[in-house]
């Protein structure tokens, strides 16, 4: 080989990925996943990110190593809904490449979260949560509503609407002062439709208003007392804070906390019951990483998701076309109450969801803090979606800029 010009120049190897490429990677998925997937990864990741953004100088190491426990123990706490999710398991992995970095151990102390706080402490008004919210804030509380009805149908505090297939046993609420699970089973033999056949309320024992007092309905009864037979929240000075109302007796049940600034509504239809709540944003909010499954904060979870397009096969004694009749007569506007009526009648062959529905649609009206949010479309779905991705992408953009600083 002639090589007298000297040896030539050899292909140019492609640039390998460092590891600070691939940790940005890595938080970049985690923000951007898919966001109806609502498995709280994305939590973990922004108060990881949050808790380590300021660490500077002397000590940050064992800092961050207290910073990846605790991100270590909210994945844990919230392994069994991010069960397929690719997010998650980038996040396990890259905790472990994050720990070797920093030297750090998985054994030792981690922050412990903040006890719950009474949302009237301090206040006159201690056992009247609105009052003693005007008292302290100066301004009236912020409310979120939730419901679950129909096969079932859960519209979530963020107004995100989902279609599920839970048989068996779901919280639908797990937080400091309330606690809330649905029990769903088949509507009929042969039916791959369900409908929630029982349902517990816990209303948590909290010291000067309540003694703990659970509530509990089932398809053929629907009392309008606690188990233990009363109908307040006992002998504290509060106790009157805590009531229940029959509305309808047999068909509607109404429980009044004031002390927690909330309101539910039980409904009995036929052989369902469903459920309304109207509860103050920051009691729904007060929960830890361990209470992160629950139905009304992130929907249902995607293995239990179905679309109501194509979902459950006919129970074959209803058509669509007369089930979209009994549905307009009791829901004139084709909202997602009145779609979910449809597929509620077709798949399950029984009248009664239309009843169903339209409570939901009823409860929403009284207890939805935003009167134009009232009815939801299949458009307002689309619309959220986008603007989820817009906001993973702009959070992405900032973590990007934060680790080039």
């Amino acid at each position: 080989m002639d090589w007298s010009g000297g040896p030539p120049s050899l292909p140019r190897l492609p640039h390998l990925p460092g590891r600070g490429f691939l940790l940005k990677t890595l938080f970049l998925l985690l923000c951007c996943r898919y966001v109806q997937a609502r498995c709280r990864i994305l939590r973990c990741n922004s108060e990881y990110v949050a808790s380590t953004l300021p660490l500077r100088g002397p000590g940050r190491r064992a800092a961050h190593c207290l910073a990846l426990r605790a991100y270590a123990r909210c994945t844990r706490h919230t392994a069994r809904a991010c069960r397929g999710d690719l997010a998650f398991h980038l996040a396990v992995h890259g905790i472990e490449d994050l720990m070797a970095q920093h030297n750090g151990s998985k054994e030792g102390p981690s922050p412990a979260p903040r006890p719950p706080r009474p949302p009237g402490a301090g206040s006159p008004d201690f056992c009247d949560y609105e009052k003693a919210f005007a008292h302290k804030r100066g301004r009236p509380p912020a409310y979120q509503h939730c419901a679950s009805f129909g096969d079932p149908h859960v519209r979530t505090f963020a107004d995100e609407f989902h279609t599920c297939r839970v048989e068996g046993s779901w919280p639908l609420l797990d937080n400091h002062y309330l606690f809330a699970q649905a029990t769903n089973s088949p509507v009929a033999k042969g039916s791959n439709a369900t409908a929630m056949s029982k349902i517990t309320i816990i209303f948590k024992n909290m010291k000067e208003c309540v003694d703990q007092k659970v509530y509990q309905a089932e398809t053929d009864n629907l009392p309008a007392a606690f188990v233990d037979g009363s109908v307040n929240g006992g002998e504290r000075p509060g106790g009157d804070s805590l009531s229940i109302l029959e509305r309808a007796p047999g068909q509607h049940v109404e429980i009044r906390a004031a002390y927690i600034g909330t309101i539910i509504a039980v409904r009995r239809t036929g052989k369902q019951l469903s459920f309304s709540i109207r509860v103050a944003e920051e009691v729904a909010s007060s929960f830890t990483e361990e209470q992160d499954l629950q139905l009304c904060v992130g929907g249902c979870p995607p293995s239990q998701r179905i679309s109501r397009q194509h979902g459950c096969c006919s129970h074959g004694t209803i058509t669509a076309e007369k089930a979209h009749r009994l549905c307009k007569e009791k829901l004139p506007v084709e909202d997602v109450y009145f779609h979910s009526c449809v597929f509620d009648v077709v798949a399950s062959g029984d009248s009664d969801f239309t009843l169903a529905a339209r409570g939901a649609l009823e409860d929403a009206r009284l207890f939805h803090p935003d009167a134009k949010k009232l009815h939801l479309f299949q458009r307002d779905a689309a619309r959220q979606a986008t603007a989820s991705s817009f906001l993973c992408l702009t959070l992405a953009a900032m973590l990007m800029l934060a680790w080039e600083i």
